[in-house]
């Protein structure tokens, strides 16, 4: 910025004091500033971009076909060819070397998952395969491994110390251009409630971030890893200056545990929880509309033990303020199994501090086998912000089902929404799964598309 004090100074954040040369005539120039001629970004980048890297995926998906289709007498009649039920694809992304010596990359899920080859391109062209570490699609944060000599690692820095107004750099691979450099500010703190992924709290940057930016670097002026580029609002599909990233103290924790387990061992801590609006402030005679609401408490769950109540309100977790149930549920998803939690809850107009022990998730079930045989071959999750409708807020989602499999064979297919089990609601998988465990015979109820139907497993 130009000081108004002094109108022959120009300063930047967080580069070198400038040495001036005062021309009476004009405004002055920056001589110098680490050895180039004018104000640049060029030595901080020199040193980022070595550890941003290109990945690049070939996937195998199946088609999906008319049912006539896969009759062979409708096709011998109409002289039919055999149909591809299967194609290739590939994508583009980006990622971030965090371990030189381990030869490990950060990326999104959704950059990695269900590649069959994963190739990284360094910036000095090399490339090498990569192997999938570990992913989680509910924060979109993966870890890939590649084995190489000479990496580069970025410098992580804390994504707690931003502000509103910080200049921030994104680097990525968009469209496919390698080694791409935008920058910008940071838009907004705490972004959340979008509907793109299950845990938000995201960094909004108008830094310009567009496909094949995936995965990249969101870096501060000094060079450090403050976020993890993921996606963008941009209703025409092109870059429109809103763009979302990661805050890497999150990406941090989640990378921890999946290097060591391969997957996130979520916690619970055992509560229904909504927003405190000003409707629900008034009802509990609060001057506050800022907390998440316990609506119900889990019996023998951490809460339970802990002594909450149903009508509390939690304004804190670990000393982070709570606005909302999707804070709530941040704080508590980004905590391991068997930790303390530090909650002050607002109960009857006093403050209360409460301590719990997160428990593990032990009914976090995705694979149907897991949950019952006649499931087999099906994975399921917990219905997605983005498919939510007025007339239907929870159920559980179908997100694959594998074609000649039990769940198949029973009539499952992907993207089916099951709205209860043995006439027992489901708002999650857990529930689905304590609802058919030891189960003979399943009665589920299924939404697909607007049609609504009962099927019966046996």
């Amino acid at each position: 910025m130009i000081s108004h004090e002094n109108p022959w100074r120009l300063t930047l954040p967080g580069l070198a004091l400038c040495v001036l040369v005062i021309n009476p005539a004009r405004a002055a120039l920056p001589l110098a500033v680490e050895g180039d001629e004018l104000p640049t970004l060029a030595p901080m980048l020199e040193r980022v971009m070595p550890a941003v890297v290109n990945i690049a995926t070939t996937s195998t998906l199946r088609i999906r076909e008319n049912p006539l289709l896969q009759d062979p007498f409708f096709r011998r009649f109409f002289d039919l060819p055999e149909p591809r039920r299967r194609r290739q694809t590939q994508s583009l992304g980006s990622g971030v070397i965090i371990d030189a010596g381990e030869g490990l990359v950060i990326t999104n899920t959704h950059v990695v998952e269900k590649a069959d080859e994963i190739t990284v391109t360094l910036q000095d062209a090399r490339t090498f395969s990569a192997e999938v570490i570990g992913t989680d699609p509910d924060s979109d944060v993966a870890v890939i491994r590649i084995s190489a000599e000479d990496l580069t690692a970025i410098t992580i820095g804390d994504s707690d110390r931003l502000r509103v107004g910080d200049f921030v750099v994104a680097i990525g691979n968009p469209f496919g251009l390698n080694q791409t450099v935008t920058s910008g500010i940071v838009s907004a703190l705490g972004r959340s409630g979008l509907g793109i992924e299950g845990y938000e709290d995201f960094i909004q940057t108008d830094a310009s971030i567009n496909p094949g930016n995936s995965g990249g670097a969101l870096v501060n002026l000094r060079g450090e890893l403050v976020g993890i580029n993921t996606a963008i609002l941009a209703p025409a599909g092109g870059n429109v200056g809103i763009g979302f990233a990661i805050p890497i103290n999150m990406v941090r924790e989640l990378t921890n545990q999946l290097v060591k387990h391969g997957r996130i061992q979520r916690g619970q801590l055992g509560v229904y929880i909504q927003d405190l609006t000003p409707e629900l402030a008034q009802a509990f005679g609060m001057d506050r509309n800022a907390g998440a609401v316990i609506s119900q408490i889990v019996p023998d769950s951490p809460a339970a033990r802990a002594g909450l109540r149903e009508g509390d309100v939690v304004t804190e977790v670990n000393g982070r303020r709570i606005d909302d149930a999707a804070d709530l549920r941040n704080a508590v998803g980004l905590l391991r199994v068997g930790q303390e939690v530090e909650l002050i809850v607002l109960r009857q107009g006093r403050m209360r501090e409460i301590t719990a022990r997160i428990d593990a998730l032990a009914q976090e079930y995705r694979d149907g086998a897991v949950l019952h045989g006649a499931l087999a071959g099906a994975r399921f999750a917990d219905l997605p912000p983005d498919r939510r409708t007025r007339s239907l807020q929870q159920g559980v989602w179908v997100e694959e089902v594998d074609p000649g499999s039990s769940a198949w064979n029973a009539g499952l297919r992907e993207q089916d929404v099951i709205v209860s089990a043995n006439r027992r609601p489901l708002a999650s998988v857990e529930e689905f799964a304590a609802a058919v465990r030891g189960a003979g015979t399943l009665l589920l109820n299924i939404r697909r598309g607007d049609a609504a139907f009962f099927l019966a497993i046996r």
